[in-house]
């Protein structure tokens, strides 16, 4: 039985920028359960990436580790977290359960997040995708990076955004169950 509090460490970064390896790192270093959506959308779609299907296989993983964490496992959630309100439901979701949250900030300049991204899909095209540079420059405008107090924990959570009475409910509706 774990004597410490369980951790939930939150990957956070755009494609290519090391979100992965390091979640592996803490991983090991931390004996935390690993939920990376890459590997579940390839070993459930293979090739395909289904748009529709992303955002039920990060519900599945938020509600596993979740779970965890109510066990006593420390977790680590690899899948971007682009949004500040999808940070900020995890880390409501982990201080209601007694955990602590953690953000990794992972970042690149654009020149070598390419170059990055074009050596694995040479090097491993079964674990990824091809990214035009088109997609990179769109999800880098929808990404929110942390500030700060995200980042070192002293910034409060948000409230849930207007239409939500709790960050279960924006988590039921931001990570559906199923597919719609």
């Amino acid at each position: 039985m774990p004597t410490t509090s369980p951790v939930l460490y939150l990957m956070v970064g755009l494609p290519g920028t090391g979100k992965t390896t390091e979640a592996r790192r803490i991983e090991t270093q931390q004996q935390a359960l690993r939920l990376t959506k890459d590997e579940w959308i390839k070993a459930l779609y293979g090739p395909a990436n289904p748009e529709a299907a992303s955002d039920v296989v990060e519900g599945r993983l938020v509600e596993i580790g979740l779970r965890a964490l109510e066990l006593g496992v420390s977790v680590v959630l690899d899948f971007g977290l682009w949004g500040r309100d999808e940070r900020s439901a995890l880390r409501q979701a982990a201080a209601d359960l007694g955990a602590a949250a953690q953000i990794h900030y992972l970042e690149l300049a654009p020149d070598e997040q390419r170059r990055r991204l074009d050596a694995r899909q040479a090097r491993e095209p079964e674990t990824t995708w091809p990214m035009s540079d088109e997609e990179l420059r769109g999800w880098a405008r929808e990404f929110s990076v942390p500030t700060p107090g995200e980042l070192d924990g002293t910034e409060a959570v948000d409230s849930p955004p207007e239409g939500f009475a709790s960050w279960a409910a924006w988590r039921a509706h931001r990570w559906p169950a199923a597919l719609r």
